[in-house]
């Protein structure tokens, strides 16, 4: 039960996370109803739930973990642990604001928890959370939690906790409903804005914490005209929602801030100490995982498509497809005839996964296989793929390392099987296949076959450097040996453009007279890094 306290010690602060979500839960529906801004998608009160919900487990964990022991929880590990709940739980553009102002009240409160602080702290709070925000907006809860620390800054010197969060309250309430005067969506729709009517419920249950008693004036949300979401789709807009949290140091968020801001809209950044939850609104999911994987550690990625309506009008899709990076154009024309779609990777420039995400919708299938043919791929491919999914497309990663494995993944291919027998098969013929490549040493270094020299030719088996030679032939040749040593029914070639059919005749030869039984076959590859490729299956 609430109980009255003239301070913010470890139980009122508890108090309030169990109010906050007691009424979130009640009044969710209520706000997802007026959700038109940023995005009308319904979910701002879901939203502010979900992270208040992981708010208050956390600080359920301190009082916990101090059951067993002789002394309770002190306020400053409370507050400290519910603006950690809130950011690793964040959702939404909504959810990460809130986060960001209990990270802010928490930086304060965790020094002193008596009225004085609280008057601090939401100052505080307000000014992070809007540094938070790449591009601020009034008549969001940006100007509704300005507004509350403007209001419990005007209380008297010797006022209580109480007064100063019911002045907070009503400081909030009366700029929410001038929300729809300050920002046209609103306006338009009739509504408040659905963060600023999240954060007066959530200082609402902070009177009542504090107080022991729930605000007289209880704010209550209309529903939204369902025209008012029609109009604000209508508008436009980033196809993805992209959150995670990140693991990264200061002077990598910065730089990280900058090119996210470049990507898409509403962006928010929000957290420190090494540890940050990012929210932004993009067309290229991808492309904004991937700059978190530059800055540091991303983990807990979410990716979220805003409707179909965003999504490029296309003929009736067919039922499936694979996709398949390839080495070089002979290659490419190779895997198209036999009906996938491509993506080329150039010497030097490995496709990004906006890239296959396009290629996944130039297939245009419900189902489609993809092939990365690059160990260095297989993260872009599965960001790839996870954005793919949110499209509402079935996607099967098959991890291949190596073009020839993608050839004999693509050879048993049979789209009018059911799918996960289809991707049975292909993943069991692209494990069964050895791959190896020979390069030409670029600078004297030491490999796992020994110390090479600039111009020795390599012998790269599964990734691994397994022969140094001193020309292509020669080092083809033992590079052959040490593959079929092992067992083998059929050779893959793929020469690189610069290399004579005379190679591929003699390494036919080779295998021919010394392998019974082993069939070989040969392609042109075109322009691509490796004179040549193998694969034994």
């Amino acid at each position: 039960m609430p109980q009255t306290a003239d301070d913010m010690d470890a139980v009122a602060v508890r108090t309030w996370c169990s109010l906050a979500l007691e009424a979130l839960g009640r009044e969710r529906a209520a706000i997802d109803a007026i959700n038109v801004y940023p995005v009308a998608d319904g979910d701002t009160g879901t939203n502010l739930y979900l992270t208040v919900e992981s708010a208050t487990q956390a600080v359920e964990a301190v009082f916990a973990a101090h059951e067993t022991g002789t002394t309770a929880p002190v306020a400053a590990d409370a507050v400290r642990a519910m603006a950690h709940g809130a950011l690793i739980g964040a959702r939404g553009n909504s959810g990460t604001i809130l986060a960001q102002l209990l990270r802010g009240m928490a930086g304060v409160l965790g020094d002193g928890h008596d009225a004085d602080h609280l008057r601090r702290a939401l100052p505080a709070a307000a000014a992070a959370a809007r540094q938070a925000v790449a591009h601020p907006v009034e008549g969001t809860v940006l100007t509704v939690a300005s507004a509350a620390a403007a209001a419990a800054g005007r209380t008297a010197d010797d006022a209580g906790t109480a007064e100063v969060a019911r002045a907070a309250y009503e400081g909030a309430r009366a700029a929410l409903e001038e929300t729809p005067g300050q920002l046209a969506v609103l306006g338009r729709a009739g509504v408040v804005d659905a963060g600023g009517r999240g954060l007066v419920t959530v200082l609402g249950a902070l009177v009542e914490a504090v107080s022991g008693r729930a605000p007289e004036h209880m704010y209550t949300a209309a529903p939204a005209p369902q025209v008012a979401v029609v109009e604000s789709c209508a508008e436009g807009g980033p196809a993805f929602e992209v959150i995670y949290l990140l693991e990264a140091a200061d002077d990598a968020v910065d730089r990280l801030r900058n090119r996210l801001d470049r990507l898409g809209d509403s962006l928010v950044v929000v957290g420190g100490d090494g540890l940050w939850n990012v929210h932004v609104h993009v067309d290229d999911a991808g492309a904004a995982v991937e700059a978190g994987v530059e800055a540091g550690r991303p983990y807990r990625i979410r990716i979220t498509h805003f409707g179909a309506d965003r999504v490029h009008a296309q003929a009736e899709p067919v039922q499936r497809a694979v996709v398949v990076v390839v080495p070089g154009d002979g290659l490419r024309g190779l895997c198209k005839e036999a009906g996938a779609t491509t993506v080329l990777a150039r010497p030097g420039e490995p496709p990004a996964s906006g890239e296959l995400v396009d290629a996944i919708r130039r297939a245009h299938a419900r189902e489609v296989v993809l092939l990365p043919n690059d160990a260095e791929l297989r993260h872009t491919a599965a960001v790839a793929a996870e954005q793919a999914r949110a499209e509402g497309v079935r996607v099967a990663l098959i991890p291949t390392r190596a073009a020839v494995q993608g050839i004999a993944a693509l050879a048993v291919h049979e789209p009018d099987r059911s799918f996960d027998e289809d991707v049975v098969a292909m993943t069991a013929a692209a494990g069964a296949t050895r791959y190896a490549e020979l390069a030409v040493a670029e600078r004297q270094s030491w490999t796992m076959a020994g110390i090479c020299q600039a111009g020795d030719v390599l012998g790269l088996i599964d990734g691994d450097v397994a022969v140094i030679g001193e020309d292509v032939p020669e080092t083809a040749r033992t590079v052959l040996d040490r593959m079929l040593a092992a067992g083998g029914e059929l050779v893959t070639l793929v020469l690189g453009e610069d290399v004579p059919d005379s190679l591929a005749d003699a390494l036919e030869e080779h295998v021919r007279e010394g392998y019974l039984a082993v069939d070989t076959v040969v392609y042109r590859g075109g322009h691509q890094c490796a004179p040549l490729l193998i694969g034994v299956e």
